[in-house]
């Protein structure tokens, strides 16, 4: 399985592009979009020190045909949207079947977009990307191993059991000896299978942390 997040540089017709270009310091957090024949739903969540202005702003582009603030504190406004056409990054998506993950955030003219699937959808993400003329740089790309992947049948078995059993709790519900027993097996046995997991768990989720030039090694999105 793929994960990867894309910077995506927004066109200035697209509304979202304008606004956010034009108070770039606000944070634009798309919390889930809605497509319609010949139009679109959103609803966002907006970081900014100017609530007032950027309400005003998103209302008067011509491209918003209907704007209703939810909830609207000092510095966050939580406003639903109605626009003319669909988003540009939601039909890349559909046509590559790629779904993107919410919230997607702007600031200033770019989308940060995290995707998870097959490397093939990604490449077909990144041609869907082109196809609409939107430009974009890759931050990274990664390959992820599910959990079933990592553990045998066996660890994967003992670690839920600790879970169950609150083995991990703070503090803890569970003593080593009384896992082993629920389990059925030997202290030394329930110790070593636990430890074997958990240095497999914390390992990947060290790998899990991407650098770019990481992301270069592994994966790539041919032109």
């Amino acid at each position: 399985m793929t994960q990867a997040r894309l910077t995506v540089t927004l066109p200035e017709q697209i509304w979202i592009g304008d606004v956010s270009r034009h108070h770039p310091d606000a944070v634009f957090k798309i919390m889930t979009a809605v497509p319609d024949s010949g139009a679109a739903f959103a609803l966002l969540k907006l970081q900014t020190t100017e609530p007032d202005d950027l309400i005003g702003s998103i209302a008067d582009h011509e491209e918003i045909t209907e704007s209703s603030v939810i909830q609207q504190t000092e510095q966050e406004v939580t406003v639903q949207v109605e626009t003319v056409s669909p988003p540009l990054l939601h039909l890349s998506a559909q046509a590559s079947g790629m779904p993107i993950e919410f919230p997607v955030e702007i600031t200033d003219g770019k989308a940060t977009v995290d995707v998870t699937g097959s490397h093939e959808r990604l490449s077909e993400l990144a041609s869907q990307l082109r196809n609409f003329d939107l430009t974009f740089s890759i931050e990274y790309i990664q390959e992820r191993l599910h959990t079933t992947q990592l553990l045998s049948e066996r660890q994967q078995e003992l670690v839920l059991k600790a879970i169950e059993l609150g083995y991990y709790d703070t503090p803890r519900d569970c003593s080593l000896t009384e896992l082993a027993e629920k389990a059925g097996i030997a202290k030394s046995t329930c110790s070593e299978t636990l430890h074997r997991a958990e240095e497999t768990m914390i390992k990947q989720f060290i790998d899990d942390i991407p650098t770019p030039m990481e992301s270069e090694r592994r994966v790539t999105i041919p032109e």
